[in-house]
């Protein structure tokens, strides 16, 4: 089920954005207890219009067990073992995968955009013991180590070890902001928010009100992951994921930060049961280490430029600020186009309306 939303300024010249970013701070003062019409319109913005956030209900499918093939030749058998072992002694070793996944060990990192989605995984129904069963996340890598950081070079007003660490400290966000298990439970993510430019209070101004009061136009959704713990609860404790990191020189000579994340959730109903559903969750980000000698930030912290966000079983048309998967096979009837939530072959699509149907989950 899939939310969108974008903030881009590439049109503004750099003058008027400098004059923007400096005379945007000048109006501090404490964030609003509810929506007002600067936080609307700063909502508007961020989503870029006509992205009103469009869930995708998704069905897990039946599917066939998976058939493994027996040899019963021990000669064969030594002859196939010596031979993976002289082709790949290291890949022999993590045969049985390096995290813990019987499916096998993790696919390589992501380096670039692919140019195909992934096969389809048969195994039947996730289950609380193999919760990435009959999906192609059972081949990812856990939490951050499923997210490629690219080498760091000098750039912008950064140097190399400067850029290293703001490349860190932008993946702790991706962490912090979808990997955070008390986050993840309900909790404020407030490790997220410290990364996040103070002096930015248009921002600061939508993320304090989609947290106290969660809404059609203020989603914490867009920028966070969360259940509700009286609805859900994680299955285990993995959250899969795939994704890259790129960087660039932005305006007046800071650093510019795009991460493309997608993050599988398996999760069980709060009230007991083995039943075991997904929630997919494609994040594209964009983040802004500015020169402090130019913009008004604090030591530590980005500026968030855009995002979208791409969501699958998290409840069509919610607004309740947490993700509500669909257990039981339930959910309203969806009439919307399909789509495969683990394509990663282009971006993150715009303009969707209504709930449509996730081809796998």
């Amino acid at each position: 089920m899939s939310r969108g939303g974008e903030q881009d300024g590439s049109s503004v010249p750099d003058e008027v954005w400098e004059e923007f970013l400096r005379t945007s701070v000048e109006g501090a003062g404490d964030a609003p207890k509810e929506p007002s019409a600067r936080a609307r319109e700063v909502a508007g913005r961020l989503r870029a219009e006509p992205a009103e956030p469009t869930p995708w209900r998704a069905h897990t499918p039946a599917g066939r067990p998976r058939r493994r093939k027996g040899w019963y030749v021990a000669g064969l058998v030594a002859c196939l073992v010596l031979l993976v072992v002289a082709l790949d002694p290291g890949g022999f070793v993590g045969w049985s995968g390096g995290d813990g996944d019987p499916a096998g060990k993790p696919l390589a990192q992501e380096s670039e955009r692919p140019d195909q989605a992934p096969p389809a995984e048969p195994g039947g129904r996730p289950t609380l013991d193999e919760p990435f069963r009959g999906s192609p996340a059972a081949h990812w890598a856990n939490g951050t180590a499923g997210i490629t950081v690219p080498p760091a070079r000098a750039t912008g007003w950064m140097t190399k070890a400067e850029v290293e660490r703001a490349l860190a400290r932008t993946r702790d966000f991706l962490a912090a902001s979808g990997l955070d298990p008390a986050v993840l439970r309900g909790g404020r993510p407030e490790k997220a928010i410290a990364l996040m430019n103070p002096h930015q209070k248009d921002v600061q101004t939508y993320v304090t009100t989609s947290l106290a009061a969660p809404g059609k136009d203020h989603d914490p959704l867009l920028l966070f992951s969360r259940f509700d713990p009286a609805q859900a609860r994680p299955a285990g404790d993995v959250v899969k994921t795939r994704g890259r990191m790129s960087f660039r020189e932005g305006r007046l000579g800071a650093l510019e930060v795009t991460a493309d994340v997608t993050y599988v959730y398996p999760v069980a109903p709060a009230g007991g049961g083995d039943e075991v559903v997904r929630v997919i969750v494609r994040r594209e980000t964009v983040v802004s280490w500015d020169d402090p000698s130019k913009v008004i930030t604090e030591k530590g912290t980005f500026s968030l430029l855009s995002y979208k966000t791409d969501m699958t079983n998290g409840g069509c048309d919610n607004a309740t600020g947490y993700f509500r998967p669909e257990f039981g096979g339930g959910g309203p009837a969806t009439s919307g186009e399909a789509v495969d939530p683990y394509d990663r072959t282009g971006p993150i699509a715009e303009g969707r309306a209504g709930c449509g149907t996730a081809t796998r989950s």
